[in-house]
């Protein structure tokens, strides 16, 4: 298939040096506010991407559920392929695919696991279904069929019928501690603007993030 004259010419306005926050955190709650009130479909869905043992990367897309200057976080079975690799490989990298806003957001480093307790504040406020299926699913192992997951649903829902579904042990929350985040503006002409974010180990607060424009 040709897609040569797949093409689109970004007209939104760029971004200058001038418009960014010295805080990295602060920016992407900007830009975050604008795709929540724009036309972004699910603007927290970020893909992550991990190293597994084999040394070659995988994507899937994930929700972000909270954040701030300590990270940002999304909840996962602790059992599953991704958190497998975070285990023995921490690094991460996230991307924010801002289309209709010609816009995305990179974010690269270190991963950690959330304390129980904020696990369980968010596992409380999931639906009913959701928090069953949390309980159902051996996340990346191979089931045989649908019916398989639909018997194991029912028996799950039955043994918690009447109470509170509690948080499993397998299933908690990983923060995204960035080292660096970098923020992509689509220009007309392909001449965009891209600013990274970069953490300065030992700075003070005011000079903790290096900003540096990249040629994009």
């Amino acid at each position: 298939m040709d897609l040569y004259n797949f093409r689109e010419d970004y007209a939104k306005d760029g971004i200058h040096r001038s418009d960014l926050s010295s805080c990295p955190f602060e920016q992407f709650k900007s830009w975050f506010e604008a795709a929540t009130e724009g036309d972004v479909h699910e603007p927290n869905a970020m893909t992550l991407a991990t190293v597994g043992p084999d040394k070659l990367p995988l994507q899937r897309t994930v929700l972000l559920k909270s954040f701030d200057e300590r990270g940002f976080v999304f909840f996962t079975n602790l059992n599953s392929r991704k958190a497998s690799h975070l285990e023995k490989n921490p690094q991460a990298c996230a991307l924010f695919p801002w289309i209709t806003q010609e816009r995305q957001v990179i974010i690269r480093g270190k991963t950690e696991l959330i304390a129980r307790e904020e696990s369980e504040a968010y596992f409380s406020t999931r639906p009913r279904e959701s928090q069953l299926s949390a309980w159902v699913s051996h996340q990346s192992q191979p089931v045989k069929n649908r019916e398989v997951l639909e018997n194991a649903l029912t028996e799950v829902r039955e043994g918690f019928e009447g109470r509170e579904v509690p948080l499993p042990d397998f299933w908690g929350g990983v923060r995204i501690i960035p080292s660096s985040i970098e923020f992509w503006q689509g220009r007309s002409g392909r001449l965009h603007d891209r600013f990274l974010y970069e953490a300065q180990a030992g700075a003070d607060e005011a000079h903790a993030w290096k900003i540096t424009r990249l040629s994009p």
